[in-house]
């Protein structure tokens, strides 16, 4: 894995993008150990990618496609096409929420879809409905940031806002997979900010999300806990 990670770095081209990927430990275990030779057994990977910003991930996915003859496009509402000028990319200047933009520009069948953009559930939840049936069986939908464990109170990141909405993505991620368990497994990623990953297991379509009811502030629980302290 080490030698593997040293010869990505050496393959980028982007200076400033190479820096982060060198100097930010967090950034390696919550992306290219989590996923990376995952999406390598895939051949021609087709890659969605939502968010561009510094080109952290891009230059990751790039990487793949470069080795494993795939495409990466990437979508952003803000300009980064000066990131990187590479045969296998394409970037799509468009918010993700334009749904027909987007489509018009995409394979019809994805290996991967990866999401950093608005780090807010219902944002998520919305996005991963209209994509979900874009991918692959065995295929990954990965979300990023949702560990709210750096933002919350006295932490290292202490931020209120960062802190929930984290926590509210996560939350909403399970209660997804609550109502579509035979249909995706959902793997999750503290290190830094966190994130997730969904391998998506039959053609099924998606049942809406489903409340999980928690037993953690019910009487029941209290007297449990009463009874712990004794």
């Amino acid at each position: 894995m080490t030698k593997n990670f040293d010869k990505f770095i050496g393959r980028i081209s982007n200076d400033n993008v190479k820096k982060i990927w060198s100097s930010v430990p967090g950034v390696k275990k919550k992306f290219f150990d989590f996923f990376y030779e995952q999406i390598l057994n895939y051949d021609k990977p087709q890659i969605l990618e939502f968010g561009v910003r510094d080109g952290t991930s891009t230059a990751l996915f790039l990487d793949i496609c470069n080795e494993k003859n795939g495409n990466l496009f990437s979508v952003d509402n803000k300009d980064y096409s000066f990131q990187f000028k590479d045969k296998k990319w394409k970037f799509i200047l468009s918010k993700d929420t334009d749904f027909d933009i987007v489509n018009k520009e995409i394979p019809a069948q994805l290996d991967v879809i990866f999401l950093d953009t608005i780090h807010e559930a219902i944002h998520v939840s919305n996005i991963f409905y209209h994509y979900y049936n874009k991918l692959k069986v065995n295929g990954l939908f990965i979300i990023d940031d949702t560990s709210w464990l750096l933002y919350t109170k006295n932490n290292s990141e202490d931020h209120f806002y960062k802190e929930i909405n984290n926590y509210e993505t996560f939350k909403k991620v399970l209660e997804i997979y609550n109502n579509n368990r035979d249909k995706f497994d959902i793997h999750a990623n503290f290190c830094d900010t966190g994130a997730i990953k969904i391998i998506k297991r039959t053609q099924d379509n998606l049942s809406e999300s489903a409340r999980i009811f928690s037993r953690e502030n019910t009487i029941k629980n209290y007297i449990r806990k009463l009874f712990i302290k004794s």
